[in-house]
């Protein structure tokens, strides 16, 4: 899989993709994170992006022909592999975007299953409304507002990386929160390890007896309760 990012500061992405499990499934060739700076599509010999709102308005307004380019230029960056050739590059453009869908685990198993996925950063104090003629998506990661696109888009790239298959070990993405339940949306039971006992506090007697069955019908107790604590609004949404 390939992942574009269109970003003014593709110099914020130095650190985040260079360790962990995103440095290994780039070294194994199992993601391809690529950038691509919108300011080498800019306007005249200052490169311009961005232009003065019509109407009127504090900042900036990010232009559409210079963005659309650049969507252009990443679209075309993907080589063609013997799976793409057969059943046509899967390919989706998104755009980051407090006013998007927000994002969640069902979105980032979809977009684990396309060929490229493009992302675009968006800044200043917005970009021009036209540029949803090109995209096919404005995505949110929560209701609240940052300074640009850039942090958000390494949050998506990270969830969407670790569930490519050969990422992770398999089976390792199965029973996590939001994908547990059987047609719900549940949080994942808590975890224990060594030592049994810690200042006073005990590992649940459950989880050393042994009794496999148990066990699991624990888990998925411990997932209800924990999600109708801190999530309730997940079971509301199965409820209805």
């Amino acid at each position: 899989m390939k992942i574009t990012i269109l970003t003014l500061f593709p110099e914020m992405f130095a650190g985040p993709f260079d360790h962990s499990i995103i440095k290994n499934a780039k070294e194994k060739g199992l993601i391809d994170i690529d950038f691509v700076n919108i300011r080498d599509f800019g306007i005249g010999k200052h490169q311009m992006v961005d232009d003065t709102p019509y109407g009127g308005g504090v900042g900036m307004v990010m232009k559409v022909d210079v963005l659309h380019q650049a969507i252009e230029h990443a679209k075309k960056s993907l080589s063609l592999s013997a799976r793409s050739k057969s059943k046509g590059i899967q390919q989706k453009v998104i755009l980051m975007s407090a006013a998007g869908e927000t994002f969640n685990q069902k979105k980032a198993i979809d977009f684990s299953k396309l060929d490229h996925l493009i992302i675009i950063c968006g800044h200043y104090e917005g970009i021009d409304d036209r540029i949803k003629k090109y995209i096919d998506a404005e995505i949110s990661i929560g209701d609240f507002v940052l300074t640009g696109g850039e942090i958000p888009a390494m949050l998506i790239t990270d969830a969407v990386t670790r569930l490519i298959p050969g990422v992770l070990p398999e089976g390792a993405t199965e029973n996590e929160s939001f994908s547990l339940g059987d047609g719900e949306q549940l949080l994942e039971y808590p975890h224990y390890t060594k030592p049994q006992e810690y200042d006073g506090e005990f590992v649940p007697e459950i989880l050393v007896s042994g009794n496999h069955p148990k066990i699991a019908e624990w888990k998925e107790e411990q997932s209800k309760e924990r999600t109708g604590k801190n999530r309730p609004d997940l079971l509301k949404k199965v409820e209805r």
